[in-house]
């Protein structure tokens, strides 16, 4: 059972908390589910808070949710421009859902003791998920808006036509391969960051458990390494949601201006 519990694979099983089926479906209510509802949940209510009763001296949560606006409609401003505040609650949402879900996935046994905590932007389908609606709103947006004119973003304007030939099949293929470049990445650097975290509380433990006493004193450096990655997960659970979302923005502002 320890053993079980010192696996760092562990903590992204899929556990089913509801069974239900349909249609010859399994549609089971599962942790990583309950963690997506509970993220959208703390987020709502976090806003609802932070929207009542709004004065000009603002209280903490209103300060949070007025950073929060800020930081992202600037994003959107420096990288797809002032027309790119259309995409504002796309980007918001995406951003503020995947830094939540991000801090939830730091906490060991959240949200009641014997329940551990599941980071679902560790899972790559959820991840994916999430960038395929960006990539799908690019192209129907630019399809919807500019016609046939959208396809000038494989036609870079400024090179020699002869180049075209090389060109324009390499931005095919980047623009074709964005949903998996931006899932992945969300994805893998989750995955990494926890797996690690976990393999060094691992070796404190198990130090303990055998050398008792010696390993209390040798488990100093696995504990001190823990909490540095600890507070180096906090981070990058932030730069996360910060990428994906400023991705977002370089990506949307294709679909605003084709070609430039």
């Amino acid at each position: 059972m320890a053993e079980n519990n010192l696996d760092p694979i562990k903590q992204f099983e899929v556990h089913e908390v509801i069974a239900f089926e349909a249609f010859g479906l399994d549609l089971a209510f599962t942790n990583a589910s309950f963690f997506m509802v509970l993220t959208t949940f703390l987020t709502i209510v976090l806003f609802t808070v932070a929207l009542t009763g709004r004065a000009m001296i603002p209280n903490r949560s209103q300060s949070v949710a007025e950073l929060a606006y800020g930081f992202v409609a600037d994003m959107i401003r420096s990288t797809a421009g002032s027309d790119g505040l259309r995409f504002f609650p796309l980007v918001f949402s995406l951003f503020i859902f995947i830094l939540v879900a991000n801090l939830l996935g730091m906490f060991p046994y959240f949200p009641a003791p014997g329940w551990h905590s599941y980071t679902v932007t560790s899972q790559i389908i959820v991840t994916a998920a999430l960038a395929m609606l960006v990539w799908l709103t690019v192209v129907l947006y630019g399809l919807f808006t500019h016609g046939l004119k959208f396809l000038k973003i494989f036609f870079p304007s400024g090179i020699p036509w002869p180049l075209y030939f090389i060109v324009t099949p390499i931005e095919i293929i980047s623009f074709a391969s964005r949903p998996v470049s931006h899932s992945v990445r969300l994805f893998a650097n989750l995955l990494a960051g926890h797996i690690l975290l976990k393999v060094f509380a691992g070796f404190v433990v198990m130090l303990a458990a055998g050398l008792g006493t010696a390993g209390y004193l040798v488990g100093v450096l696995p504990f001190a390494m823990t909490l540095g990655l600890t507070a180096l997960e906090f981070l990058v659970a932030f730069l996360q949601a910060y990428v994906f979302a400023i991705l977002t923005c370089i990506y949307l502002s294709d679909a605003l201006h084709p070609g430039h």
